[in-house]
This record gives structure tokens, sequence and C-alpha cells, in this order.
């Protein structure tokens, strides 16, 4: 299956490199090529650079949002939730028509220190504001409050999307995706766990 991946932070990489090692063909979606490849200093989790990363895995190309978009069958929003937006932008909305779009993004506010904050919360809720910007894009909320070693694990999504003999070939099944409010509920899990990884251990 063509998989696009947007975003290019801790998260997209572990799912990029899983898929592409479940032989898929992955692609990962950055605003920016030359500037994304170009950045030598750790990121703010203290994530390597890109350009190290790419070394490693060139079974999957990096390209613009909307070129990524283009080649995917399938698209996974693994940006930071404060950026989510402006990237499905970005990847344009052609590009997510009809598609599945399975989104891993927490809508986490650091401006006023730690634990985070949700930008969007109660009443709302970052998958409902995707669903409603892209009413023709199959939005699921997912895998949010799940380490990243489970989202890659034998239990978690990739293994889902892992290709069977007898598929191979054939288009993917549609998903059942429940109702958009149930994003709420997963948002404020996927905040308080990231605040307790936040505050480490008591």
């Amino acid at each position: 299956m063509k998989i696009a991946v947007l975003g290019t932070g801790m998260v997209g990489r572990a799912l990029a490199g899983r898929l592409a090692g479940l032989e898929h063909d992955v692609v990962v979606g950055t605003r920016d090529v030359e500037q994304t490849l170009a950045r030598t200093e750790p990121g703010s989790m203290g994530t390597p650079p890109y350009a190290e990363w790419q070394q490693a895995t060139p079974a999957v190309r990096l390209l613009p949002f909307h070129e990524a978009g283009a080649h995917g069958e399938l698209i996974l929003n693994a940006t930071a939730g404060a950026q989510a937006m402006a990237a499905l932008e970005a990847t344009g909305a052609q590009n997510l028509t009809g598609k599945v779009l399975l989104d891993l993004a927490i809508p986490l506010d650091f401006s006023h220190g730690m634990p985070p904050q949700l930008l969007v919360a109660n009443t709302d809720s970052l998958g409902e504001q995707i669903q409603r910007a892209f009413p023709d894009t199959r939005a699921v909320k997912t895998q949010g409050a799940a380490r990243r070693a489970l989202q890659i694990s034998n239990g978690g999504l990739c293994p889902q999307l892992r290709p069977r003999p007898a598929s191979r070939g054939k288009r993917a099944e549609p998903l059942d995706t429940p109702g958009p409010e149930l994003a709420r509920s997963r948002q404020a899990v996927s905040r308080r766990r990231a605040a307790r990884r936040a505050c480490g251990p008591r």
C-alpha cells in the first residue's frame, strides 16, 4: 500500500520505518524538504536530525506535504498537534478526499510550562476540527495515547497494515470509524499520559 506519513518527528519516523519494513511504499511529508534535511541540531526532545534517520532509512522518501498526500492511499497525521491543521491544509483537500486519515496528533500546549495543557478540549477536539475542515476525508482518531513502542509493536497500529499474500495488489477494506466526539476522550487520555511522562515518576 502507498502510505504517506505527515511529520518528521519521533512518532512519524517510528511509524514510517516500521511500515516500510512491512513492505509498504512509504513517504514522509514535511513543509520544506531542503530545510528539514539541512538541520544539524537535535530537536526539542533530543531527536537526532532527520538527515541522520533518512540516511539509515533510504527506502522512505521525504517529500513536501502536497506531494506526500498525492502519493498516499492512506494518510497518517503524525505532526505536532499545534501544527496539524496547517500541515493538512498544505497537503491539500484534493489529496485527502476519499482517503482514510489516521490522526495521531495531540494538540498539546507547552506555552505555560509543564505539564502541558490541551489547545482544544471538552467541547471540541482536534479530530473533530479535522473532520469539519475536510468533510470528504475519513478521519480516524487513533493511537494518540500509546507509546511509540506499542504503536509499532505486534499489538499496535502497524501490524494491522501487514501485507497478506491473498490481499496484495488489492485495495484496503474501509475502516469502521466511531463518532468524532470520541476523539475528545482519547485526546484527554493522551494529554494525561503526556503529562505523567513529562513530570516523571513520583
